[in-house]
């Protein structure tokens, strides 16, 4: 037996409702179900709604988006009524309801449902009896829902032609604006398009029912063809050929001012009684309200729209051998602006800069700072400053329009967070100054994101004479930079350390994709429906501004660059200067070399590569005069990497070996080099020396044996001679 063919044996229909579209489809079973002709037909949502009870409808839509949320089946008894109200049966619907594109698809059954015997708990539910108030209640209980829902004009009309209950559906709607003396249509529905042309820009002095409601904003009832052609004789001959027979024309009021007005159009005659004259007027009421909220909604969000196009910049374009991705999100409340910002400002030969930063606050007073500071950090950087007086300059002007408001007030002084980067192109060398600005990130080319501290000073506006120190640092082939405001880092209750997991997870995932992808996939996982499952500790889940800038430095199989060519040589490399004033930076260096260790299978590995490179720089801060540059690199491929750290310094002078006593505090720095790393050595250069360590991961080639050894170039090391006395330079 067909599939058919047990439906009908079980007088069970088939319906499917199109959310989206407003559309029912019905097959003969269901058309007898709820009271119309036994035959297949497609319906619009107001025809099949007015078929079923109001209280019943409400009770539908709450179920469907629940049985949507939990992915279940949607199921509810339903009272089809008559056009008096009167219950004619009850049915059945089972049916899985699928989300699409934020509406949703109904396919699903109908089948009666026996009356329910005496006594029972079904029998004991409240009866409907037919009362029209009550219906009409539970009417303007759903309309009003509903176009508290709309947020722009288009949902506004398309909930007003939903709108029906039952022996009282106009099938015809308009809606007609003001722009000065004349009538607009805003938007039409149960009419051929174009039809409305005749009617739009129509004066108000004319004599027609739509320009009376507005003039003198009492509603207008035809309840007959020929009353319509007695009152307005110079229109029926347009109207005529609609197959309208009543009208009702309604003033749209908000506070007092008429702003437009409604006419339904109903293909029956409809006597307008007093009951029916209260529902359109309460539909009108509320139907103004709406249009007035989704009219200051579109015109905060063009204005918020025309602001950030007015402030965010366009690309460098043609930058050689680099390519650049960027991405603003504004904050979600207000007029969804506020004082993030990005710029790109081209400089002389062949460079450029990059800049970042967030102006205190998420208001329009906040957008105005940054607009003005975005305009003074583009003039510095024209007159030629290095990124270090750029962001001095800055912060001198920025603290001399803020001190202008007094303290404590709402529109007291702010400050600004600022990164600034001057970029060449040509080497990848990049010159950092950073105002109180989170870190940048950078993506190695074997993948891995790295977090790259740089020196800083505080934010713009809290101190016009703070410095603010430069840090270089080098992109190498095959790399990405990422720069990016706290709102990226921190949305949804993360703190600085939780927040950049989450975003490394991202960048690594999206390795060797265009930068546009990764650029969305960030915003995504701040933003997206992903972000809700990665929430972070803190209680505080308030949104922020978001702004992004991704710079790579093209090669083969990166994802920007060029596909022929051989592909970059996998490395993962960090540098870091620390200078003889800032010895507290060598805490920086552990950390560093920890987060760049971050996969290292050896653990104990780990401890002792960090517990070398610190013995190392506090070693050349102790015994020289000058700064230390650490660089570390790891290069090879998984399970088989070798690291090699070296620190380099000024001074000329070689360690000694030497032999501590038992109670020495100090003397041990080589025997650590010699027990715990690979292969170890010094290399003299034209000023200064570098001494280095190498680990092979898994203990590799050359490992196991700890002690001088030829570095990967050959360079045959310095034999370190051996001290008896007190300590030496570099010891």
């Amino acid at each position: 037996m067909r599939t058919k063919d047990v439906l009908a044996a079980t007088a069970t229909g088939i319906w499917r409702w199109d959310n989206a579209a407003g559309l029912v489809t019905l097959d003969a079973e269901s058309a007898r179900l709820i009271g119309l002709e036994p035959a297949a037909v497609t319906c619009s949502e107001g025809a099949v709604r007015a078929r079923f009870h109001p209280v019943d409808w409400i009770e539908l839509s709450g179920i469907i988006l629940l049985a949507v949320s939990e992915g279940t089946l949607a199921e509810a008894r339903l009272r089809v009524v008559d056009e008096e109200g009167t219950v004619l049966r009850t049915v059945r619907s089972r049916s899985r309801p699928a989300l699409r594109d934020g509406a949703y698809q109904l396919v699903g059954t109908l089948q009666e449902v026996p009356e329910p015997q005496p006594g029972t708990a079904a029998a004991r539910r409240p009866e409907v009896t037919g009362d029209w108030r009550r219906s009409r209640e539970a009417f303007l209980l759903d309309a009003g829902r509903a176009l508290a829902e709309a947020r722009s004009t288009a949902e506004v009309l398309r909930v007003a032609a939903s709108l029906s209950m039952p022996g009282f559906s106009p099938d015809g709607l308009a809606v007609f604006g003001l722009e000065g003396d004349r009538l607009t249509v805003i938007g039409q529905h149960g009419y051929e398009h174009g039809s409305e042309r005749v009617f739009d820009q129509m004066s108000l002095n004319t004599e027609w029912a739509a320009s009376e409601v507005v003039r003198t904003g009492r509603a207008v009832y035809l309840s007959s063809a020929e009353e319509y052609r007695r009152r307005y004789p110079a229109f029926w001959s347009l109207v005529s050929g609609f197959g309208r027979r009543s009208w009702a024309f309604l003033p749209l009021i908000v506070a007092g001012r008429t702003i437009g007005a409604w006419m339904a159009a109903f293909s029956h005659p409809v006597a307008f009684t007093p009951d029916e004259r209260a529902v359109l007027t309460t539909v009108a009421r509320m139907l103004a309200q709406a249009l007035s909220r989704a009219g200051v909604q579109e015109s905060e969000r063009e204005l918020s729209l025309g602001l950030q196009r007015s402030m965010m910049p366009t690309h460098v374009s043609n930058i050689p051998g680099m390519t650049v991705a960027a991405r603003y999100v504004p904050t979600g409340g207000g007029l969804q602006v506020g004082g993030d910002w990005y710029d790109m400002i081209p400089l002389p030969h062949q460079r450029f800069a990059l800049v970042i930063g967030d102006v205190q606050g998420h208001d329009v007073r906040a957008a105005g700072l940054m607009g003005q500071l975005r305009i003074a950090l583009r003039a510095y950087a024209a007159e030629g400053h290095h990124p270090d007086a750029v962001l001095s300059r800055a912060s001198r002007f920025f603290a001399g329009i803020t001190d202008a408001y007094a303290d404590g007030d709402d529109d007291g002084p702010r400050f600004a967070t600022c990164l600034y980067i001057e970029v060449d192109p040509a080497t990848g060398s990049l010159d950092i100054a950073r105002a109180g600005h989170p870190e940048l990130a950078t993506r190695q080319s074997d993948g891995t994101m790295l977090i790259r501290p740089t020196a800083g000073g505080l934010p713009l506006g809290i101190d016009p004479d703070c410095d603010y120190p430069t840090t270089r640092l080098l992109l190498e082939p095959g790399e990405m930079m990422m720069v990016c405001t706290d709102g990226l880092i921190e949305t949804g209750g993360h703190d600085l350390e939780t927040g950049w997991r989450r975003l490394r997870a991202i960048v690594e995932e999206h390795a060797g994709e265009p930068l546009e992808k990764l650029a969305d996939a960030l915003v995504q996982a701040v933003h997206g429906p992903s972000s809700h499952h990665t929430t972070g500790p803190l209680a505080d889940r308030r949104e922020d501004d978001i702004a992004v800038l991704l710079l790579c430095r093209n090669a083969p199989g990166c994802g920007c660059g060029p596909e022929e060519g051989p592909p970059p040589r996998p490395v993962r490399r960090t540098v870091l200067t620390v200078a003889q004033s800032e010895p507290e930076r060598i805490a920086g260096v552990r950390h560093q070399l920890r987060e760049l260790l971050y996969d290292w299978a050896d653990d104990e590995q780990t401890d002792a590569a960090v517990l070398m490179v610190s013995e190392m720089v506090t070693n050349v801060l102790l015994h020289t005069d000058g700064d230390a540059l650490m660089i570390a690199e790891i290069t090879g491929q998984r399970p088989a990497r070798r690291l090699r750290v070296d620190v380099a310094d000024g001074s000329d002078e070689l360690p000694h070996r030497r032999r501590p006593g038992e109670m020495a505090s100090s003397g041990r720095g080589l025997l650590l080099m010699e027990m715990l790393a690979d292969s170890w050595g010094v290399d003299p250069r034209g000023e200064g020396k570098c001494i280095w360590f190498e680990l092979y991961e898994g203990g590799g080639e050359d490992g196991g044996e700890g002690g001088p050894s030829a570095g990967p170039e050959g360079v045959e090391p310095v034999p370190v001679p051996v001290a008896t006395g007190g300590p030496a330079p570099g010891a």
